[in-house]
């Protein structure tokens, strides 16, 4: 039971809550620092997910040797063919006539089946006097597959269905003749044969039949065939599209422009990557905007506390030596050269140099003219400075280093600041908060009960002064009565 005031007319609940407020000082201190801490471990994480990217993308991009393998190929007959690049190491050049295209077989059932009245494709065979359980079909280019059906439940539909599913060629009903078509998934030479008593009773066993054929072309002199239209050479792709006996010329190069986004698209989110964690160590502290409490915000406009609060936020991780760490073996691992025998390969051969301005803070330059007739002359030299593989340091180019030290700091971090998701037991900061979280909770309990002590003392000396004020009536009274 609380009573505020009712003897001494004091306002006793303001004055709890400001002998509250001094003992809460600490409590205050100790949240603040919480808060601070969980910003500061949003920032590490928001640091360890860029890394991440970055880190995907260099393997994804620049140390792949098919980046720089990207090439442009001309054709004197596009409508022809067509030919593009899909893993080749050297150029392709000559000649190409096409005799023939590349066909598929066909099957045409005999006769049509005839759905009359009710009866529909869902029918059942049964129901469409169709008597027959097994088929067998042998499609070109494709093992021989045979497939079992139930009459009673089986339909025309969940036939074809199967069929198409499992027995490498492509079969409808036509509604207009009532008749089943056939069409191999593979080209080439060779014909559809249908067996089995379920194949006679579509009528297919005997249907009319197309043989497929092969792709006959001469490529450089070389009359040669193939089962498809579509077919590698040399880590080339050819399409044949029409036949052309006049020779087609093609001739392919590097795709200087493709190759050259590439290495200009990591050179960019490098100098980006650099310029964020450059502007996070440097970021000023302001030691005098600590986290608002709940009730110093509700006394504030929002402006207001966007405003502290960004101040607050800031600082974070000032001078962070993991950062700072990194940073150096950034600029380490691109400083360095590549191979073991004189003369070695650095970024200023594929004319990429480190800024000379120190307030860029090693950010990468590239000098276009010359890494355009690099990749022009020799794209392989640019893949050995920046992506290439070995077991060796000296071996590796130089973004398999700089994507180590990503991944080395990665790990220090996450260690650190875990993941999203993470159980604070599971890294540094977390198990930090949870600690603060213990004293926390603690404190406020100490809060609390001594928030109850005063109450009680209050309503004591509230009890013990109506008391005397009750007392004093009584005396008044009865000397009152003694006049």
């Amino acid at each position: 039971m609380r009573i505020s005031g009712l003897a001494t007319g004091m306002d006793t609940e303001s004055i709890i809550r400001d002998m509250m407020t001094a003992h809460r000082l600490p409590l205050d201190k100790i949240t603040q620092r919480k808060q601070y801490l969980e910003w500061q471990l949003d920032d590490y994480r928001s640091i360890n997910r860029d890394l991440k990217s970055m880190s995907d993308n260099l393997f994804d991009t620049v140390m792949r040797q098919g980046t720089y393998l990207a090439k442009q190929v001309n054709i004197s007959n596009e409508n022809a063919v067509n030919i593009r690049s899909l893993s080749a190491t050297s150029e392709f050049a000559g000649t190409l006539s096409i005799e023939k295209l590349a066909t598929a077989a066909t099957l045409h059932s005999a006769e049509g089946i005839t759905l009359e009245g009710e009866h529909t494709v869902n029918s059942t065979l049964q129901e469409l006097g169709i008597v027959g359980s097994e088929i067998t079909i042998q499609a070109p280019g494709a093992e021989t597959v045979t497939l079992t059906f139930d009459p009673a439940k089986d339909t025309l539909t969940t036939v074809l269905s199967r069929i198409n599913k499992e027995a490498n060629v492509t079969a409808f009903y036509d509604s207009f003749t009532g008749k089943i078509a056939m069409t191999s998934k593979n080209s080439g030479t060779g014909e559809i044969g249908v067996s089995g008593d379920l194949g006679t009773a579509l009528k297919l066993t005997n249907g009319t039949k197309t043989e497929g054929q092969n792709a006959q072309f001469t490529f450089n002199g070389l009359e040669t065939e193939r089962t498809s239209n579509t077919f590698q050479i040399n880590g080339f792709e050819i399409t044949l599209k029409e036949v052309s006996e006049a020779p087609i010329t093609f001739s392919s190069s590097p795709d200087t422009d493709k190759v050259l986004e590439s290495v200009v698209k990591f050179v960019d989110d490098y100098n980006k990557l650099i310029e964020e964690l450059n502007a996070k160590i440097k970021e000023p502290r302001y030691r005098d905007f600590q986290p608002l409490s709940d009730e110093q915000k509700a006394e504030m406009k929002e402006k207001e506390i966007e405003l502290w609060e960004e101040k607050a936020m800031s600082g974070t991780l000032r001078n962070d030596s993991t950062i700072q760490s990194l940073l150096q073996r950034m600029r380490t691992a691109l400083n360095g050269a590549v191979g073991t025998t004189d003369p070695k390969l650095r970024l200023s051969d594929i004319g990429i140099t480190p800024s000379k301005n120190y307030l860029d803070n090693g950010k990468l330059v590239i000098d276009e003219d010359k890494l355009r007739q690099v990749i022009s002359e020799n794209p392989n030299k640019v893949y050995e400075v920046l992506g290439k593989s070995g077991e060796n340091e000296e071996d590796r180019g130089l973004v398999g280093r700089l994507r180590t030290a990503i991944d080395d700091t990665r790990k220090v971090i996450t260690a650190r600041a875990g993941n999203a998701g993470a159980v604070n037991d599971t890294f540094t900061l977390g198990r930090t908060l949870k600690q603060m979280d213990s004293q926390i909770e603690r404190f406020q309990t100490r809060m609390q009960q001594v928030e109850d002590r005063y109450w009680k003392q209050f309503t004591r000396m509230e009890m013990a002064i109506q008391r005397a004020n009750a007392q004093s009536a009584q005396l008044m009274s009865a000397f009152g009565g003694m006049m």
